[in-house]
């Protein structure tokens, strides 16, 4: 393979999230990134947050082209891609260091509602640290309204190529979470009409099993 994947929002959102994330993962050690995509976020953060292990991950389509971009350009802190669908087991037992953090970008409005379920019930059966983070970038909206006429644009744009994809309530997301002990600490602006949402079961008191 000579040419890598390439984002082109990977690329423009990449220095802005880094500047979110630094705070937000400083007593962190151990990432997962789901969805990890054409892994230019993966070598971009971990270059720049060297105290952390970065463990990416994504479904198996979309593992050769994240594979080939890390062999080119990780650092040593990248580790090797994990295949990761969130509708079947995760396969994180067998890591040598607990996951202390998950980050996610641009993926929960390109799920369908039912992945989304899964990817909280996911946290909540294979990731047990009561100091775990969760970290989700990406569009959202409120109270059912679109924060922008591009959002609602690009909503319109995500369920022609899938009907079962678009963007998702934020109180949804913060049930789905709260259901995993996971409250929601901070919901950070960002460019483009997109948001950081910042959970944290410290803040939420523990894993809830309802």
């Amino acid at each position: 393979m000579t040419e890598l994947p390439f984002s082109q929002a990977c690329e423009n959102n990449k220095a802005p999230i880094l500047s979110a994330l630094t705070p937000l993962l400083a007593d962190s050690r151990h990432v997962l990134e789901i969805g990890s995509g054409t892994g230019q976020h993966a070598v971009y953060f971990a270059r720049h947050l060297p105290g952390l292990r970065w463990q990416p991950s994504d479904q198996l389509q979309y593992l050769q082209g994240l594979s080939a971009r890390l062999r080119r350009e990780a650092t040593s802190n990248v580790a090797p891609p994990l295949q990761l669908d969130v509708l079947a087991p995760w396969p994180v037992a067998a890591l040598a260091e607990p996951i202390d953090a998950i980050f996610s970008a641009n993926t929960l409005h390109i799920m369908s509602e039912t992945m989304v379920e899964a990817f909280f019930a996911g946290i909540g059966n294979y990731l047990h640290s009561a100091a775990l983070q969760l970290l989700v970038y990406g569009p959202f909206n409120y109270q059912g309204k679109f924060t922008s006429d591009s959002n609602a644009d690009f909503d319109l744009w995500l369920k022609r190529n899938n009907p079962e994809s678009g963007i998702r309530d934020i109180e949804w997301i913060t049930d789905l979470a709260a259901a995993q002990g996971l409250g929601l600490v901070q919901d950070l602006a960002m460019p483009a009409n997109n948001r950081l949402l910042h959970f944290s079961r410290a803040h939420a008191g523990g894993l809830q099993r309802l």
